[in-house]
């Protein structure tokens, strides 16, 4: 079963507070364990038995003991601390020497390190306990560096001094079991709580973003099956992270491309429709005027259905040309050429016709750098350029053909006083099968040679672009074309 958006959000913050908690509750308890264990219960056992000790042997730390108290005392200490399984020391706490050690370790008057420690006994142990002086605490260490931790208190007086009796045992190891006890005690409520907190935030965390997502997403839904019925969307503008407005922007692109796609598949549909059909009408009715022997001129019948069928050959090769071209399958023969010599060649051949519609044209094609291209292709986009001024040009315009360097690179304008174009039309004019001429009539084109001529452009990896200040004010299209020969850096 697929899991809805808000549904997903929330496992994934379940997962990831889970794997949260997991990596904290492992660091807790590493760190625990590589912690020293409490010295407070070795402390409190060790005072327990000290109080059984100075009982035991009588030591009250008022008064000295004569020598041979002295002896008794210390083979009563080596027997209790056997007893008892700890270590018995008395030590002079001032020098830090050692008078006796029931351990064996130490000998009378070797040195000890004593690292005292600040502990208070527990309120009620003290009461049991009955001690009246202050016990001290640390630990020490011994001649192999072991850790023994001690309980001691001042006991056994030698002349003007008072020596400590120490009762000690060996510091114990941390485990896991003693760990995972002072985890549960004081740690487990807490973590849990806070998973708690965290699972009440994710699912509101997760229906206050999912709420969001889902209301820009069932927008982008509702739009695409409105572009999906052939609709034109409105354009869709989203509140939301960068990637939702993303998605968004580029679906109004792709709607806009779609929408464009679709306005030109109903242009061609209508202008093919009927620029196959003039031509189409014309073999047909004069092949069987020949068939029936009713063409009075059949030599002339059989030229009219050559012009027309060579107009059809046109239009398709057109197609084909602007099939290949957008696809990078039309060969083309790249040699220098001097785009100042070809216009000049151009504007040559249609001066005539130029001159026929009463049309003046200007010639200002200076020699230029050469560029890398290819000559046929690029006489073609610069007839079908100067061609259409002439088409939309009334008898006594004029046209302007001027080469120029510009950029870092070569420039072919082409200007006129004709038609013009409207700033509606401006931006769809090198659609393909867009007319910007809507009229039926010999004027009227296919609506490919100026698609044909942005993709030649395109393929020689330079630019076309057209100008016109509206209706009956004229046209001007700037062809440029880079020039190896320039080293100016193209903007």
């Amino acid at each position: 079963m697929t899991l809805r958006l808000r549904a997903r959000l929330l496992i994934s913050y379940i997962v990831l507070l889970a794997v949260t908690l997991a990596v904290v509750t492992a660091a807790l308890v590493l760190f625990l364990f590589a912690q020293p264990v409490s010295p407070a219960p070795t402390y409190e056992r060790l005072a327990t038995i000290a109080r059984d000790v100075m009982q035991q042997s009588g030591l009250t730390g008022d008064s000295a003991l004569p020598l041979g108290a002295l002896r008794q005392l210390l083979t009563d200490l080596s027997r209790i601390a056997q007893e008892n399984e700890v270590r018995i020391l008395i030590v002079n706490m001032a020098e830090r020497t050692v008078g006796f050690d029931s351990a064996g370790t130490f000998t009378r008057g070797d040195s000890i390190t004593i690292d005292p420690e600040a502990y208070a006994l527990p309120l009620y142990l003290r009461r049991s306990l009955g001690i009246r002086s202050e016990p001290i605490f640390g630990s020490l260490r011994d001649k192999d560096e072991s850790v023994w931790i001690f309980t001691g208190a001042s006991a056994v007086r030698q002349g003007v001094e008072t020596n400590a009796l120490l009762l000690a045992d060996v510091r114990p190891p941390q485990t896991l079991e003693s760990v995972l006890q002072l985890f549960g005690r004081n740690l487990a409520l807490p973590l849990c709580q806070s998973a708690l907190v965290g699972l009440l935030i994710a699912a509101v965390l997760a229906v206050f973003i999912s709420s969001g997502l889902a209301r820009s997403l069932n927008r982008l839904e509702q739009a695409a099956a409105v572009v999906a019925k052939g609709e034109q969307a409105d354009s869709i503008n989203v509140n939301g992270p960068p990637e939702v407005r993303a998605v968004a922007d580029a679906f109004n692109h792709m709607s806009a491309e779609v929408h464009s796609a679709r306005q030109s598949q109903q242009d061609f549909v209508a202008n093919i429709s009927h620029d196959l059909k003039t031509p189409l009408t014309s073999i047909q009715g004069y092949s069987q005027a020949i068939i029936d022997g009713a063409a009075k001129d059949p030599a002339s019948a059989a030229k009219i259905i050559h012009e027309e069928a060579g107009r059809l050959n046109r239009m398709v090769a057109q197609l084909t040309d602007l099939a290949r071209l957008q696809a990078g399958q039309l060969s083309m023969q790249t040699v220098p050429i001097d785009m100042g010599k070809l216009a000049s060649a151009v504007g040559a051949r249609l001066a005539i016709l130029a001159q026929d519609k009463g049309i003046t044209l200007h010639l200002q094609t200076d020699p230029m750098p050469t560029i890398m291209g290819d000559g046929d292709r690029l006489a073609q986009v610069m007839t079908n350029l100067l061609s259409n001024a002439v088409k939309y040009t009334p008898s006594g315009g004029q046209i302007w053909l001027r080469t120029q360097i510009n950029n870092g690179g070569v420039e072919v304008i082409v200007r006129d006083t004709g038609i013009g174009v409207s700033a509606a039309d401006l931006p769809r004019i090198f659609e393909r099968f867009y007319q910007v001429d809507k009229a039926r009539g010999p004027r009227r084109g296919t609506g490919l040679g100026l698609a044909i001529t942005q993709e030649i452009v395109a393929a020689h990896g330079g630019r076309i672009t057209v100008t016109s200040a509206g209706l009956n004010q004229g046209t001007t299209f700037t062809l440029w074309l880079p020039s190896p020969q320039l080293n100016t850096t193209v903007r």
